[in-house]
């Protein structure tokens, strides 16, 4: 599952505008940048792309939850170390 993908899954069970903002902000986003993303109106599909979804969800805390790397296992798959 790629980040946007996760992102979005994340955002669908957050649901909520006040839910949103907590987790944004126990993730390391700016207060401002996580009140803005949880009460917009937009799609949950085009919020999990936004420099705020991007910033809490870095490749460090998806490897922290445990999902592999893509590069890594496209990278095994055509043979290269």
């Amino acid at each position: 599952m790629d980040q946007t993908a996760y992102a979005y899954v994340l955002l669908k069970q957050w649901r909520w505008p006040r839910t949103k903002i907590k987790h944004l902000l126990a993730m390391g986003v700016s207060l401002k940048s996580a009140i803005q993303h949880a009460t917009s109106s937009k799609s949950y599909w085009h919020m999990a792309r936004t420099p705020a979804m991007q910033h809490a969800l870095n490749n460090d805390w998806l490897k922290a939850q445990g999902l592999p790397s893509i590069k890594n296992l496209w990278c095994k798959a055509q043979g290269y170390s």
